[in-house]
């Protein structure tokens, strides 16, 4: 696990397994990584990097996950491995290439749903179609494809209609759908669940998770916790252009099994006051993230915390409206990864 030094869990005592280098596996050769990152930085204005430092590797027939905030750098950094920018410095190979001076050939060999709106003149079908022709298909095989990825992506009963007067899910699902018209090595998923609903939010991924099975190689952006735990292979928690984290979903929460967290909110305008006292409580095996009247507690004695806090917000004066406990989650990880103050994330071997 990667994880940075000076990251809030060193206080919480949760030291980091040691572990092999989670980008490649024992015994794995060059040829299994599709994607390689070595220290890749990318400035827009000279004086900000939207890209910080990063380095890691993809193996293939992996789901890759990056997770992260608006402004984190998840979308610079698929538009560099899709060679649609070139990074200011670093190393940077998608299949072996290098990405600033084979990006013809790296395009021939990837598929790429950013978000962005689909061809809006012609149909459903015609998009298909359309992409299908681009690629080169032919018509025989194209057909086949389409009247397979209609049924498969639930879009049989609007392939008559324009793109144009689609919803937005709708339109996104033709965007990931027209993506497998063509034959490729890696798929580049920029948050391609934006707009569907719950039902079709799982179809899309089941859909993804078929082809992952037959070879695909897939990096994914989302907001989504609950989609990146139930997709990816590995995640990375990226924030201010640098990795906070880099791990399984399996060590993450294996890191994280044996805590508890309190979710806390107080009233009475003392919030500020109250949660400063009780950071000064709580004791090693415990954190303490506020928002205003509200913060998460995570810690390891999950009743000696909560006896802390009540003896506290009684001696205070302070009013309780809200207290729970429960399992934590993967967007626990998350959320302590990116509020962390301070801390400088370790790059990724």
């Amino acid at each position: 696990m990667l994880i940075g030094s000076e990251h809030p869990l060193w206080g919480a005592g949760l030291v980091p397994p040691v572990v092999p280098d989670p980008a490649l596996p024992d015994g794995a050769a060059g040829t299994d990584l599709v994607v390689r990152a070595e220290n890749v930085r990318h400035t827009y204005d000279r004086r900000h990097f939207a890209l910080d430092g990063v380095s890691f590797s993809v193996r293939r027939g992996e789901v890759f996950g990056l997770l992260g905030r608006n402004g984190a750098g998840k979308s610079t950094l698929i538009r560099a491995m899709t060679t649609l920018l070139r990074p200011t410095s670093g190393t940077l190979e998608v299949l072996g290439m290098d990405t600033g001076r084979e990006g013809q050939r790296i395009r021939s060999r990837i598929g790429v749903v950013q978000q962005g709106e689909s061809f809006d003149f012609t149909t459903v079908q015609g998009n298909l179609d359309v992409y299908g022709v681009l690629w080169g298909i032919p018509k025989a095989e194209r057909e086949r494809r389409r009247e397979r990825l209609l049924a498969q992506f639930g879009l049989e009963d609007v392939r008559k209609r324009r793109a144009f007067d689609l919803s937005g899910g709708q339109k996104r699902r033709v965007q990931v759908a027209r993506e497998f018209m063509h034959d490729m090595e890696i798929l580049f998923l920029d948050e391609p669940t934006v707009g569907l609903d719950v039902i079709m939010r799982r179809t899309l991924l089941d859909s993804v998770r078929a082809e992952v099975r037959r070879g695909l190689t897939v990096v994914f952006t989302t907001h989504n916790l609950e989609e990146a735990d139930y997709l990816c292979d590995r995640v990375a928690v990226i924030d201010e252009g640098k990795f906070l984290v880099l791990d399984t979903v399996d060590n993450l929460k294996r890191l994280y099994g044996g805590k508890k967290t309190i979710d806390l909110t107080v009233g009475n305008g003392g919030a500020e006051r109250f949660y400063s006292a009780l950071g000064d409580l709580l004791g090693s095996g415990a954190t303490l993230t506020t928002s205003g009247p509200s913060a998460v507690v995570l810690t390891d004695d999950p009743k000696g915390t909560l006896s802390r806090v009540v003896e506290l917000a009684q001696s205070m004066a302070v009013q309780i409206e809200w207290l729970n406990v429960r399992q934590n989650t993967l967007e626990d990880v998350f959320l302590r990864s990116v509020r962390h103050e301070g801390g400088e994330a370790a790059a990724a071997p």
